[in-house]
């Protein structure tokens, strides 16, 4: 079963028939998180890195930034018995897609946002695959924590 991540969306599951996916990560950023002891995995893909730009539009959809969806994202692992400390965390996305002057930095603001999050409660990323001009998806198996990274142009790897 796929449950699919939209755009400023989150899914956190942990039935082991199913595959968490998001497509066409390019300024967004994907977070990947995956709980190998209780076998829960989650994944974000948001849009701008501070709620502050538009409070409206965050209480309505808190996914579609980083410092309301971060958190969430989390929580909701939390909730299925996910632990900080136990949990791999994959990062993806952030490219330079639609400003290729560099003039919104979305991409760079978005994956600055995340560091800044993560720096401040100590949560150690394992990979991350950011920047550049492409599109990226990501995917995770529950039931093994399997994470596959698409980027576009090239061929698809397990990390």
């Amino acid at each position: 079963m796929k449950l699919i991540v939209g755009v400023s969306d989150m899914k956190v599951s942990n039935d082991p028939k199913a595959t968490v996916i998001t497509y066409s990560l390019g300024s967004c950023i994907g977070i990947a998180v995956y709980d190998p002891i209780v076998k829960v995995a989650g994944l974000l893909h948001y849009m701008l890195p501070e709620s502050s730009l538009d409070k409206t539009k965050a209480e309505k959809n808190p996914f579609m930034f980083a410092d309301t969806g971060i958190p969430r994202l989390f929580k909701e692992a939390y909730k299925f018995g996910a632990k900080k400390q136990r949990m791999r965390v994959i990062v993806a996305g952030g490219a330079q897609i639609l400003d290729q002057q560099g003039f919104f930095n979305i991409g760079k603001r978005n994956h600055m946002a995340m560091r800044k999050l993560f720096f401040k409660n100590n949560v150690m990323v394992e990979y991350e695959d950011v920047g550049g001009n492409c599109n990226r998806t990501v995917k995770i198996d529950v039931a093994t924590g399997k994470v596959n990274l698409k980027v576009s142009g090239k061929e698809e790897k397990t990390i």
